[in-house]
């Protein structure tokens, strides 16, 4: 732990931290779970100071506002680090698993008035913006997808055959996605099976969000690119609050903001999936 972090937190908590151990899970922050004198645990994460773990600590506080699901507390943030409550984890149990489906969709029941956010956050550690619109169509591709493309395009991944299938893509897109309109919803907007925790009570804790306004169904998207959420989950989503029909078909136009932004994180290993993602919706 750096040194300057170590005696701000002890200022903060008046005791001493007493020891500290490197903790798994994501690849963008280094995280540790700490211990004060006096035997409490904290989660720290620590290792940039470009406002990330501001726009986290406002994404977990946006959550909280929806009185849907539970978030860890914010003990204190700065530029440089997030010191949060550390959270006991308990089973995923199929009871724990319909529930938190059902709290979920709770908490895309809570609306904002336009799809996006009042600032930009990031998405692992890539910028995603969150400029304000009217129409989610319009946001979703301008901020998500086409964004996503032009930094592959800097980030020299986009082959003639990429960029002649998303334009195609361009124009049909509208299409894929008119027959869907909703209201917008708060998203936590990174959510893969890494980001979420059954603490011991048996709850869902969302961790890690990306948090903006938009589509339910772009959350419910990510949790299938690499699992980690049982059959329970999305019965107790289904029974909550039912997705409009079609939701499956449109599936991959959502999981493609992540598989590009997957390319422009770990590179050209995620291509293929790219074009497969585009492929699904044009006559090839």
């Amino acid at each position: 732990m750096d040194n300057q972090i170590k005696d701000k937190i002890e200022s903060i908590l008046g005791e001493d931290i007493m020891d500290s151990n490197a903790q798994g899970g994501g690849c963008i922050a280094d995280s540790q779970l700490i211990t004060s004198s006096s035997g409490k645990a904290y989660f720290l994460k620590q290792g940039f100071s470009n406002g990330m773990f501001k726009n986290e600590a406002n994404g977990l506080r946006e959550i909280e506002r929806s009185g849907s699901i539970r978030t860890p507390n914010i003990i204190v943030v700065e530029d440089n680090f997030l010191l949060l409550e550390f959270i006991t984890q308990g089973l995923k149990t199929k009871e724990a698993m319909y529930d938190f489906g059902c709290d979920l969709a709770l908490m895309h029941k809570f609306l904002g008035k336009s799809y996006g956010f009042y600032e930009d956050n990031f998405i692992g550690a890539n910028p995603q913006i969150n400029t304000e619109s009217d129409s989610w169509g319009d946001f979703y591709f301008n901020n998500r997808l086409k964004y996503q493309y032009q930094q592959a395009e800097q980030n020299g991944y986009v082959t003639p055959e990429l960029k002649r299938k998303f334009l195609q893509l361009e124009k049909i897109f509208h299409f894929i996605i008119e027959s869907s309109a909703e209201p917008p919803s708060l998203l936590h907007g990174d959510l893969w099976g890494g980001n979420y925790l059954i603490d011991e009570n048996k709850k869902a804790v969302l961790i890690d969000p990306a948090v903006y306004y938009g589509h339910r169904e772009a959350d419910l998207a990510m949790t299938k690119l690499f699992g980690g959420f049982s059959t329970e989950f999305y019965e107790g989503y289904q029974h909550t609050f039912p997705l409009n029909e079609g939701f499956q078909y449109r599936e991959k136009i959502y999981l493609l903001y992540h598989v590009l932004n997957h390319l422009n994180l770990f590179g050209r290993g995620y291509y293929s999936q790219t074009i497969s993602l585009i492929d699904f919706y044009l006559d090839v």
